[in-house]
């Protein structure tokens, strides 16, 4: 299995104690996905986030409907998490988020590590391009809900 690293990070103007539990309500990937995925939530109610913790979501994917369920691996408030799929479109996703202390702000980072079927080919012609547009769109929401400058 091809697997592929994508890396991006943003800095916000605002303390980590208001970043990380932004991040920690599941319910707030509706802000930071992409319109033309039509993200759903499925897991219904209040979802607590912990190691163990599975959320199921829908989107779309080029039109077609798909089901995601990923699992938080890794909890440690308000330093990082990790999420991976567990079942969806990739044959493998982890995405591990981390937090810094920076200039009286915050450094956003993440790290994905996925695999696609089809392969690299796949991957160059397909994936990577939304992957880079989701987390271009996400970037630009979370500057607009933390007040960061363009």
């Amino acid at each position: 299995m091809t697997t592929h690293t994508f890396e991006t990070e943003l800095w916000l103007p605002v303390a980590r104690e208001k970043v990380f539990p932004f991040f920690a309500d599941a319910h707030n990937l509706e802000i930071l996905t992409p319109p033309w995925l039509n993200f759903r939530i499925l897991t219904p109610g209040a979802i607590p986030m912990h190691a163990g913790t599975l959320i199921d979501y829908q989107i779309r994917i080029h039109g077609f409907p798909v089901c995601w369920r990923t699992a938080i691996t890794e909890w440690n408030p308000p330093f990082s998490f990790r999420d991976e799929q567990r079942n969806g479109p990739y044959r493998l996703w982890r995405h591990t988020h981390t937090f810094e202390v920076k200039e009286g702000g915050t450094l956003c980072k993440d790290q994905v590590l996925y695999a696609v079927p089809g392969g690299a080919l796949v991957n160059r012609l397909l994936v990577r391009k939304d992957v880079e547009k989701i987390f271009a769109y996400r970037a630009e929401a979370l500057k607009k809900r933390f007040g960061a400058e363009k």
